[in-house]
C-alpha cells in the first residue's frame, strides 16, 4: 500500500511518518507543491493530507484533485476542530477527518477502515482465471499458486492497477525501485520477459518509445 503523506509540522510529520513507515510504502511532502510532485510521478492508494500548508490549503488543494479525475482515498489530519470545517472537508472529497491530537492507534484503525472499503488488500483480478495474491506476493491460476520474485510481482502489480494507461520505464522505477537501486532498460525488459512467459505476452504491449500497457480482459 502506498501513502502520500502531507505534513507541514516537523514533530508530527516526524512522529506518524516513522510509524507509517514501518507498516507501509511512505512519501512524506513539506507543502502541496511537493504533493503534486509526488502525484505527478507516482500512483498512491491513500493520501493522508494535513490542511493548513505552507503554501496552501490541503481542502481546496483535494477539491482540485477530483475536479482533475483523481478519486484517490483521502484522510484529513488537521487542528481545525469546528464543525464547519469538517463540513469543508467532506465537501472537498474527502473519506475520512481526524482531530489533532490524535493517537497512532486511531490513525491505523481508519486507515484499515479506508483499505477495507476500497478493498485495498483484496486480491488483484488479471482475467477470469488469474488473479494476484497480495497477501502471499504470488499468482494464483485457477486456484493454483504460481510464486513470482519481488520485482516480477511488484511489476505485474503495477502495470495491472495502471491497466488504463501505458506506463512507462521511468515510472516503473520511480514506483519500485529507489534511486540508489535503479536498474537499467534491459533488467526492466528482462522482467517484463520473464513476466510475459507467465502470464502470456499478449497481456503486456509494449509501446515502442513510451512504455507498457497491461490488458485487463
Amino acid at each position: 500500500m502506498k501513502i502520500l503523506f502531507l505534513e507541514d509540522d516537523p514533530i508530527i510529520a516526524e512522529i506518524v511518518n516513522e510509524y507509517l513507515e514501518s507498516k507501509y510504502d511512505v512519501n512524506y511532502a513539506f507543502d502541496i507543491n511537493e504533493a503534486i510532485n509526488f502525484i505527478d510521478q507516482n500512483t498512491y492508494d491513500l493520501f493522508l493530507f494535513d490542511v493548513n500548508v505552507p503554501d496552501g490549503n490541503a481542502f481546496e488543494f483535494l477539491k482540485d484533485l477530483r475536479n482533475s479525475g483523481n478519486t484517490t482515498p483521502t484522510i484529513f489530519i488537521t487542528a481545525l476542530k469546528d464543525m464547519q470545517d469538517m463540513k469543508l472537508g467532506f465537501d472537498s472529497g474527502c473519506d475520512d477527518y481526524i482531530k489533532k491530537p490524535f493517537e497512532l492507534d486511531e490513525l491505523e484503525l481508519r486507515i484499515n477502515n479506508i483499505k477495507r472499503i476500497y478493498k485495498l488488500d483484496a486480491n488483484i483480478k488479471l482475467d477470469q482465471n488469474l488473479e494476484l495474491d497480495k497477501s502471499t506476493s504470488s499468482l494464483l491460476y485457477e486456484n493454483e499458486k504460481i510464486v513470482l520474485r519481488e520485482k516480477e510481482f511488484a511489476i505485474l502489480e503495477y502495470l495491472a492497477k495502471n491497466h488504463q494507461k501505458i506506463v512507462s520505464q521511468e515510472e516503473l522505477i520511480n514506483n519500485i525501485w529507489s534511486y540508489d537501486t535503479a536498474p537499467s532498460d534491459a533488467t526492466i525488459r528482462t522482467y517484463i520477459k520473464n513476466i510475459r512467459k507467465i502470464i502470456g505476452s499478449e497481456k503486456i504491449q509494449t509501446m515502442k518509445g513510451v512504455g507498457y500497457r497491461f490488458i485487463k480482459s
